[in-house]
């Protein structure tokens, strides 16, 4: 008895898939954005970002931990820095594969 019911089972589970599959897509896939997810990032994720390490940098100041507070600075400036010469780089690079394959 159990085998017929999960070969039932099965059996309607296939026709349902047999016509998913027949369905064709009406619509090209859309393609993303990705000058708009980056202009996002930049006006709204890294403002934001940027005034809670600033926030934190000033709770620890106020606590006497200035020595922490200078380091971490540092280390967030070092990583900006890295941060805006990979992109100078990959902007750099663009042209220079433009100029050698054009």
């Amino acid at each position: 008895m159990t085998l017929m019911t999960i070969g039932q089972a099965v059996f309607d589970h296939a026709a349902l898939v047999k016509d998913a599959l027949a369905l064709e897509p009406t619509e090209a896939p859309k393609e993303i954005n990705t000058d708009g997810v980056l202009t996002f990032f930049a006006t709204k994720i890294t403002p934001i970002l940027l005034g809670v390490l600033g926030m934190i940098f000033i709770g620890r100041a106020s606590k006497g931990e200035v020595s922490r507070v200078l380091t971490s600075s540092a280390i967030a400036l070092i990583g900006l820095a890295f941060i805006a010469g990979a992109a100078t780089l990959f902007f750099v690079g663009g042209s220079l594969v433009d100029l050698m394959f054009k």
